[in-house]
């Protein structure tokens, strides 16, 4: 009898034994990503190089990336995407390119496989009040107007000459500017009369800017790609960052301002 009594204590001891160990198994934190240690931890400064119509959501996602991982800076670069893409090729330390065209990552030789997280459509940008009448694309040709456009390199001026042409009209602009959002202050100061930006971007300066749609819109839709780079300084964390600007929480950021899904 005695025999039999310390054998079952015996059993009862090694199933709760092996219960224990079964709690050691890793955990998923709230945003998908293991607690296991085989996952590097994410760490240190991520260095990201962004298309200037990305300032106002990459700005947006850089702080509740680095809410999700304390401790983690995340820095940005804004300017136009050639611009960019030449500063990564001449050997500028960064660990993130998101481009607002494909031309320009294609440009990058130092980059690992891109994805398309977003895209995005040109709209004419006026002034509160549209004091320079503009009605449609046809204005863009109208030499009495005062027109900003994005420079040819850039992405928002490459989708520019694709509306003109098909659209059957040759520009007259007052200004060629390097980036999208230098062509937005020009019509939120009311220095020109109109310009050609993104939807994304007459969203942002809603207050000081209307918007008008145009059909041609659609023969030059912009997509953007983003991509970890092969010499980043810090990997870990840019896989960490473009795997966030990836998920729900970060889709849920760009459609809000306007993006649409790839």
């Amino acid at each position: 009898m005695f025999r039999r009594t310390a054998f079952a204590a015996l059993v009862a001891v090694a199933a709760l034994t092996v219960a224990g160990c079964g709690n050691d198994s890793p955990a998923a934190s709230s945003d998908g990503t293991s607690s296991s240690s085989s996952t590097p931890a994410v760490s240190g400064t991520i260095t990201v190089l962004a298309a200037a119509s990305l300032t106002g959501t990459f700005t947006q996602l850089g702080k509740d990336f680095e809410a999700a991982h304390p401790g983690v800076k995340v820095t940005f670069s804004f300017a136009g995407s050639s611009a960019l893409a030449k500063q990564i090729n001449e050997g500028a330390p960064a660990d993130v390119f998101a481009s607002a065209a494909p031309k320009n990552m294609d440009a990058v030789t130092d980059k690992n496989a891109p994805a398309n997280f977003v895209k995005n459509t040109l709209e004419i940008a006026v002034p509160k009040g549209n004091p320079g009448k503009i009605t449609g694309l046809k204005d863009f040709a109208d030499k009495n107007k005062k027109i900003a456009l994005c420079a040819a390199q850039v992405p928002c001026g490459a989708a520019a000459d694709k509306v003109f042409k098909a659209a059957g009209i040759t520009a007259a602009p007052d200004s060629l500017e390097q980036d999208v959002k230098a062509a937005l202050t020009k019509v939120s100061l009311g220095e020109v009369d109109a310009a050609l930006v993104y939807k994304t971007d007459v969203l942002s300066a809603k207050d000081k800017v209307e918007g008008i749609e145009f059909p041609e819109a659609s023969k030059a839709v912009n997509e953007y790609p983003i991509a970890t780079l092969t010499k980043a300084p810090n990997p870990e964390g840019a896989k960490a960052f473009v795997d966030y600007v990836l998920s729900d929480k970060g889709k849920a950021v760009l459609s809000a301002a306007g993006f649409d899904a790839p």
